[in-house]
């Protein structure tokens, strides 16, 4: 379990910020949306180029800090509730059909992992939540005390890529026939009995991304995002996406990958034919990742990808 920003006090730093800069580029004039506003950090960064940027976030709790952190803004700053996969309405109705670049940074903030109730540490014991929304959709509690066995071994599996997952799921389904998972610690320990501590990580981590993932939808999400992302983009605006983990960096990548290449061809094709996909050029052949100064100030940048394109003029293509 990741965080895209590390906290000191009040104050949130995010990942990979020089980066980001010179990806984005932000400047007067320029109409940048930051698509997992959390604390601000990036918002922040870019709103102070002179840049407008909107925020866009699920969360009450990141809206609130966010809207009062950037207050001194508020003629170029917007803060908007939704899911970023839902962000082509959402732009419409701030009155932008397009705009000169989108950031998502796919992590679980450090104030929300630090929030018990929240539900999304097995640190401090809390509801067994999960929701970036909290006011709709179903909880880690709900799934993990009705989702059938094969459900439950499929998402620990491919989410959350837990070697052990059939063993795990087979003793919460006896436990939760005795009685129902309410709380993190008490989901925390009942894995940590199936599977022995190895290594810095408790036995828990990849149940809980994994869990994490599939309340929040948040693969499907990014995938909408990235098909989406095209319509979104004037010709040469930019889109930078930040993984923490190699399911979404493999999705990030195939796309790009996809997305960027002129021609497509087939063993059972005379020659390659014009790619229908053909959207963007690849800025970062390889992931950017953190250098050894951010490191060591932000162990959680250790996990942190940004690759970024930039959407062609089909015209002058």
């Amino acid at each position: 379990m990741e965080s895209n920003e590390s906290t000191k006090g009040d104050y949130h730093v995010p990942v990979l910020l020089p980066e980001v800069l010179h990806f984005m580029a932000p400047a007067e004039g320029k109409v940048l949306v930051d698509g997992t506003l959390g604390g601000g950090g990036h918002t922040e960064a870019m709103l102070k180029t002179g840049a407008t940027v909107i925020g866009i976030d699920q969360d009450e709790q990141a809206l609130a800090f966010a809207r009062e952190r950037l207050a001194a803004y508020a003629d170029r700053f917007t803060a908007l509730k939704g899911n970023f996969a839902s962000m082509p309405q959402l732009l419409a109705d701030a009155g932008h059909q397009q705009v000169d670049g989108i950031l998502v940074d796919i992590g679980v903030s450090s104030w929300q992992l630090d929030e018990a109730e929240r539900g999304f540490s097995f640190a401090k014991d809390g509801p067994l939540d999960m929701r970036m929304n909290q006011s709709s959709g179903q909880t880690a509690a709900d799934l993990v005390n009705t989702a059938s066995e094969q459900e439950l071994k499929t998402i620990f599996f491919e989410y959350g890529e837990e070697r052990a997952s059939n063993k795990i799921v087979r003793r919460i389904i006896e436990r939760r026939e005795q009685k129902p998972f309410l709380t993190t610690l008490d989901l925390a320990d009942v894995i940590a009995s199936v599977v022995p501590r190895g290594g810095k990580s408790h036995p828990a981590t990849r149940v809980f991304q994994a869990l994490r993932i599939a309340v929040n939808d948040e693969l499907g999400v990014l995938r909408k995002l990235l098909e989406q992302s095209a319509e979104m983009l004037r010709p040469g605006g930019r889109l930078a996406v930040i993984t923490f983990h190699s399911l979404e960096d493999r999705i990030v990548k195939q796309f790009f990958k996809k997305a960027s290449e002129t021609h497509v061809d087939r063993k059972e094709w005379p020659e390659p034919r014009p790619n229908p996909d053909y959207h963007f050029k690849l800025l970062t052949r390889r992931p950017v990742v953190a250098g050894e100064g951010e490191l060591k100030l932000n162990r959680r940048s250790r996990s942190a990808k940004l690759r970024v394109v930039e959407k062609i003029d089909i015209s002058n293509a």
